[in-house]
């Protein structure tokens, strides 16, 4: 008996370690530790709403609900579960669930309670709890639960895409408190963003789920909670959403002025050509325009004249991110730094810009452009701190010079810049063998440009012009969306036109973009194939640091040496959103810094009826 009770106490102590190591005790690690509850809590700072606030001020609280809309997405889609790697899921399906809290798109990362009534977080950031709202309704009438917390945390994080397991991979345990409260204990290490990431998490129904296979494409419309569900669908054709009158979170602060439209239907089409001419008929409501040719060029129709139809640049003040063509690292060819960099000097963004692009664009130079984050110059005295260290293991122009892409500008600059790439490239090993790049084993320096959309394959033509010049026989291929999409996830491409989307507050999803565990990983976001302990450890930086000034200072450092690595051609970005729509809405006169809220919008039915009558007026003529 007494051996067995020392048993029974080693045991003890060792949980009790095991917990303390978790950054919580074993009394605690269940509790809420006498922490007062919060309505929200931003990165750094306080949020710019207090507890009493009742509605985001780029949101009308008083937008009138009713009116169907019509929207577009390009190729097809076979599947409604949008949290696995099989499948081409539909458009619009965020509109089925909520989140335990939600982005201030006016503030650099704040949080706010949706599903949540209150966060509770202590000041070490060890650990987050969220109490859930009581009216909390699943669209089936059941109420939102802990268990449903728990179990969809469990699930997406054991079944889901791979970026949710470096999203949320420093959580060490997720634990129910009372009735209405989880909390995540999180594992030893400084991860400032880790409480506001959580609050991210879509919660899942666990008993609609009970019977059914997570893992698995379906078109059975699942079970959701947020404000709208799907009223119909034709698969890979169109599906229709619509508003839940009932929704338990019409009336709470985040929410009012928001979801106002009755019905909202997706329409697929081919490309996006034809997507462009069915808006200009009438088919649909709203357009984000992404090429600058249809901009400058295509809307010039009757309806635009008229004021039927409106076409409108936005300004935003979001980072840019980085968009340009992605190399595919894990190919051998693409692998030597030297040979991405030579490269890089057939790409004439002037020359493209000019006569492509109408001279809308900026050239990208940043993986945060358009942003305070972005590297400019030399690293400053902060930067050195954390990029001294790891000199030899990054590029040394990281600390001798600052980034520039190749400028071009015509055939004087282009001539220039290959004989550049050419000299890159003889001392890479790919001199010029019966006119064309080879290596000592004969083996000639090619590669493919897949594309998804044919509206690339203007900028993309005239690359691979330049680069014959060079001695490399670069193809074009263009394919459909789910061929796309399978050939992107499984990272069967040499290169593709890949954008890098970045927040105001960079932090764990930096992991899974350019982190090496997340390289292999099929489904995942690092296309590029990065694989570099020192950007790893660049990218805990930025997780871990403490106060705004920090994360400026670790971003800049990540970017640099992103920059110096030469893992994609940067290509361009505009501080502007480019929307044509029908005369038949209106909006709140507030735009976040973000942009325009699409969401925030409503159908004037005055304008809607004048609308329709004028279309069908041009319909018999």
């Amino acid at each position: 008996m007494i051996e067995l009770a020392k048993i029974r106490q080693a045991l003890m102590l060792l949980a009790y370690s095991f917990a303390v190591s978790l950054g919580c005790s074993q009394a605690n690690a269940s509790s809420l530790d006498g922490v007062e509850g919060q309505h929200g809590f931003a990165m750094h700072g306080a949020p710019a709403h207090g507890p009493a606030f009742t509605h985001l001020k780029y949101a009308n609280p008083s937008a009138p609900k009713g009116g169907t809309i019509h929207l577009h997405s390009i190729g097809s889609y076979d599947s409604f579960n949008s949290f696995i790697v099989k499948g081409s899921t539909a458009a619009g399906l965020g509109l089925l669930y909520n989140t335990l809290t939600t982005s201030s798109l006016d503030e650099a990362f704040t949080q706010y309670g949706e599903l949540a009534e209150e966060v509770f977080m202590p000041e070490d950031r060890s650990w987050v709890a969220f109490k859930l709202r009581a009216d909390a309704r699943w669209h089936d009438g059941k109420p939102v639960t802990p268990d449903d917390v728990l179990w969809s945390f469990e699930t997406l994080l054991g079944k889901g895409l791979p970026f949710f397991r470096y999203y949320y991979g420093n959580v060490a345990e997720a634990v129910k408190v009372g009735d209405d409260t989880v909390r995540f204990n999180f594992k030893p290490g400084e991860n400032q963003e880790l409480p506001l990431i959580l609050g991210q998490l879509t919660i899942l129904p666990k008993h609609y789920w009970a019977d059914r296979e997570f893992d698995k494409t379906t078109l059975e419309p699942p079970l959701g909670s947020g404000p709208y569900r799907i009223k119909d669908f034709e698969a890979g054709r169109s599906v229709t959403f619509e508003r839940n009158a009932d929704y338990w979170g019409k009336d709470i602060p985040v929410h009012k002025g928001f979801f106002n439209f009755d019905l909202i239907r997706y329409d697929y089409y081919r490309d996006t050509d034809i997507a462009l001419e069915a808006f200009k008929a009438g088919e649909y409501d709203y357009r984000p325009e992404s090429s600058s040719k249809s901009w400058a060029t295509a809307y010039d129709v009757p309806a635009l004249k008229d004021g039927t139809l409106i076409k409108k640049g936005f300004d935003h003040s979001r980072s840019a991110g980085m968009q340009g063509f992605a190399f595919n690292t894990r190919r051998p060819g693409l692998s030597d730094s030297r040979v991405r960099q030579a490269l890089a000097y057939a790409f004439d963004f002037e020359w493209s810009n000019e006569n492509l692009f109408y001279s809308q664009y900026t050239r990208t130079r940043s993986y945060f452009d358009n942003s305070e984050l972005a590297a400019t110059g030399l690293p400053g005295a902060d930067e050195l701190k954390l990029l001294t260290p790891l000199r030899g293991k990054i590029p040394d122009e990281v600390f001798t010079a600052a980034y520039e892409a190749p400028a071009g500008g015509g055939p004087r600059a282009l001539r220039k810049n290959l004989r550049e790439a050419g000299k890159i490239l003889d001392a890479a090993g790919w001199p010029i063998r019966n006119g064309k790049r080879q290596n000592t084993e004969g083996v000639e320096l090619t590669f493919e440009v897949l594309l998804v959309s044919p509206s690339f394959e203007r900028i993309v033509l005239p690359f691979t012009q330049n680069l014959k010049k060079l001695g490399i026989y670069a193809t074009v291929r263009t394919v459909d969306t789910s061929q796309y999409l399978r050939r992107r996830d499984t990272y069967d491409f040499d290169v593709i036109i890949h954008t890098f989307a970045q927040s105001m507050s960079p932090g764990n999803e930096q992991r899974s973009f350019f982190g090496s565990e997340s390289a292999a990983n099929e489904g995942g976001r690092n296309v590029v194939g990065i694989r570099s302990p020192a950007i790893d450890q660049l990218i805990e930086h930025v997780i871990a640091a403490p106060d705004r000034q920090q994360l400026i200072t670790a971003t800049r450092a990540l970017d640099r040496v992103l920059q110096w690595g030469h893992w994609m051609i940067p290509q361009w970005h505009i501080a502007y959103d480019r929307l044509a729509h029908w005369d038949k809405f209106g909006m709140p006169p507030i735009i976040p810094s973000r942009g325009v809220q699409f969401a925030s919008w409503w159908v004037d039915t005055s304008k809607a009826r004048r609308l329709a009558t004028t279309l069908k007026s041009e319909q018999r003529r």
